[in-house]
């Protein structure tokens, strides 16, 4: 194909930017068509399949979606953020501290560990970025019975980081472990049954990244002993408690910066 024919990508705008030029005869061609379609199917699976059956696991902000920073300045690098409901509460103050550092995507979701999280996950970084850094968390969304099949974890939590390397290679990952969960109106309690899930989730994760040397935000034991600042809704905390997990997040983050 001639290469005046390949679509020219403005990854760094606000949305994905395709030129087509017709080849010979007028015709546009079909892998400009096809990428033009990736990115409308990406854009509607994320705004459709983005659900939680579970009302105690709502969004807890803005909701689920992709929110995309305004670039004006194509020197400075690009971070994502890729987490569940708690990356609402946290979301705001990152990227205020890194304001003039870094521009930051912003990626909500309820999903937790599946083959159709980690393709939904090549299709948003195949259209998207690129990026210097992704912070990611999934934890919350997979502890119900039967979300996550029986020794399926580790191995699928392994491929969602293969998925960013192989999407990203020159990028770095931060994992960040899920935070603890208390009993409803009790919020100095831990749930017996629902921590002790996301405990053992937190364990075999911490495992994978150790595995393939990916850099951890210990989110659980910064708010384990600071139970005071949850909101009283099991999974959900106090403005404190947010901020404490933001500044974890943007010194991490800026220290991968700088080790680029």
């Amino acid at each position: 194909m001639d290469k005046r024919n390949k679509p020219r990508w403005n990854c760094r705008a606000t949305a994905p930017v395709a030129v087509i030029r017709p080849m010979a005869g007028g015709a546009p061609a079909l892998q400009h068509v096809l990428c033009i379609a990736t990115i409308l199917l990406a854009a509607l699976t994320l705004s459709v399949t983005a659900q939680e059956s579970d009302k105690r696991l709502h969004a807890d902000g803005k909701g689920w979606g992709l929110d995309k920073a305004k670039i004006t300045d194509t020197r400075l690098p690009c971070v994502l953020l890729i987490g569940d409901s708690i990356l609402n509460g946290y979301r705001s103050p990152v990227i205020a501290s890194l304001a003039g550092k870094a521009y930051v995507d912003v990626w909500v979701n309820p999903y937790c560990q599946s083959e159709h999280y980690n393709k939904l996950l090549a299709d948003v970084l195949t259209v998207n970025g690129p990026y210097d850094v992704v912070h990611f968390n999934m934890g919350l969304h997979g502890w119900p019975k039967g979300r996550i099949k029986e020794g399926a974890f580790e191995p699928l939590t392994k491929a969602y980081v293969e998925v960013i390397r192989q999407k990203l290679p020159k990028a770095k990952i931060i994992w960040a472990s899920s935070t603890p969960v208390t009993v409803k109106g009790k919020p100095t309690e831990l749930d017996p049954v629902i921590n002790a899930n996301i405990l053992e989730q937190n364990r075999m994760a911490a495992k994978v990244m150790a595995e393939m040397n990916v850099p951890v935000n210990g989110f659980y034991s910064l708010l384990a002993n600071k139970l005071d600042l949850a909101h009283g809704d099991q999974f959900h905390w106090k403005s404190d408690a947010y901020k404490i997990l933001a500044q974890a997040a943007t010194d991490s983050i800026l220290r991968e910066l700088k080790n680029r």
